[in-house]
């Protein structure tokens, strides 16, 4: 359930369980979300100009490019675009300036409480 002005939230994450859960979470407290199972997906969807986007979420450990290097690709093509990383490691984590984290496993209040303070 989404509201004509809900935020947009691409979720990134490869694992498909995770991801579902994410999104489900992610709708209920009433975002607009996005999926996408990989770097590759990622990418396609944050290239097109037509695809509002508020917040990407990507897990770090994705296969083939990582989530810090999803990020930085994607803020090439969208230099404002908030970015919050998921990761089950996330005391070892470096976020870059500009950018979130939390860490997996996040009940459902801390996946709130995160993506409101980074979306204002």
């Amino acid at each position: 359930m989404s509201s004509a002005n809900a935020s947009t939230i691409l979720v990134v994450e490869d694992d498909a369980i995770v991801r579902m859960l994410i999104v489900d979470v992610l709708e209920e407290l009433d975002f607009t979300v996005l999926e996408a199972d990989g770097s590759e997906q990622a990418l396609e969807t944050l290239k097109d100009v037509n695809q509002h986007i508020d917040l990407m979420m990507t897990d770090v450990g994705l296969p083939v490019m990582d989530g810090r290097e999803l990020a930085t690709l994607a803020r090439t093509i969208r230099p404002s675009l908030p970015i919050l990383f998921a990761s089950g490691y996330a005391e070892n984590i470096e976020v870059p300036q500009g950018m979130h984290l939390i860490g997996k496993p996040f009940s459902i209040d801390q996946l709130r409480d995160k993506v409101k303070s980074i979306l204002g």
